[in-house]
């Protein structure tokens, strides 16, 4: 087993930044909007170099929305930004009608997701992002999982033609993967290779699996821990070679339960190899006030977590 390690921590909200300053010198169409919230999505290095290519909503984000939709006209790639929870349910009708329906290529960047948002509590977290923008006739959806993954992703999705929904952190969690890493929409990860069970994993619950494997390992459970990054379009392929190895497959996700990435491996282990499959997620609630870590406590988003699923889904095969 291949093992990971660290020497700092960082943000994947901080990831974006970085990618958005890169692209401000090398994509002269790139235009970065904001609904008031520009320090807290980290464009401030943008918005230094490229002021005349900043847009600043204000607190309006179905406007601003609409403005990005009208910015892919004049060939501009707008990459707007908020917190996941105005982004999507706030201005769902929006990006239905004038982004997904139309497939403008309007990249939606969102902050703040899950409940590691923290102490702001429930009315700022949203835990079915995932479900709904995936849900999206022409959306690509994207869950990166540490600082420099979400570097690449925002890299990668400024060539790619067509909506985006890019979902990203605010806590501060282990940089893993390599800084020069390219990053390939649509194709999974494969993290450690192992023959007893599939971890199916996204976002901040790729280091938890990660931390579940290691743990594992020491009771002769060898995980297949594969990081599906890109929620859609899915890499089905990655996931039905994994599970005719396993025979046996845990989903782990920083979201609700119902709609996210678990719902999709289940659809494909439906139609293309049925195996039994445990989750690990949030389970028909909404979140709370917390610091990031009782919150993932709470909510069972752990590596112990993990470990648990994998011996029930075990013993199920």
């Amino acid at each position: 087993m291949k093992k990971y390690e660290y020497t700092e921590k960082k943000d994947t909200r901080s990831g974006f930044g970085a990618g958005m300053a890169e692209l401000g010198k090398t994509h002269p169409n790139v235009v970065a909007l904001t609904a008031d919230l520009a320090g807290s999505l980290k464009l401030d290095a943008f918005i230094k170099e490229n002021p005349e290519r900043f847009v600043q909503c204000g607190i309006a984000e179905a406007n601003m929305i609409g403005v990005s939709a009208g910015l892919t006209i004049g060939g501009h790639i707008p990459f707007a930004t908020t917190f996941a929870n105005f982004a999507t349910g706030r201005v769902y009708d929006q990006i239905r009608q004038s982004v997904a329906y139309s497939n403008k290529n309007v990249k939606i960047c969102a902050s703040h997701a899950g409940v590691t948002l923290g102490e702001d509590g429930a009315t700022h977290q949203i835990l079915e992002d995932l479900g709904m923008m995936k849900m999206l006739p022409n959306m690509t959806v994207i869950n990166p999982c540490d600082y420099n993954q979400t570097k690449a992703a925002t890299l990668a999705i400024a060539d790619h033609v067509g909506p985006v929904y890019l979902r990203f952190g605010r806590p501060v969690i282990p940089v893993f993967t390599p800084a020069d890493q390219k990053f390939e929409i649509g194709k999974a990860w494969t993290v450690n290779e192992g023959s007893d069970v599939s971890i199916f994993c996204t976002g901040h619950l790729v280091w938890e699996a990660i931390k579940a494997g290691e743990m594992l390992a020491e009771e002769g459970i060898e995980a297949d821990i594969i990081n599906i990054h890109t929620i859609k379009p899915l890499d089905e392929e990655a996931i039905i070679a994994s599970v005719k190895k396993t025979g046996c497959a845990v989903s782990a996700e920083e979201h609700m339960i119902s709609g996210g990435l678990g719902d999709s491996v289940a659809h494909v282990l439906a139609q293309h190899h049925p195996a039994p499959l445990e989750y690990v997620g949030v389970h028909d609630t909404f979140g709370e006030s917390g610091t990031p870590d009782q919150l993932m406590q709470k909510y069972g988003l752990t590596a112990d977590k993990i470990v648990e699923q994998v011996k029930k889904v075990m013993a199920r095969k």
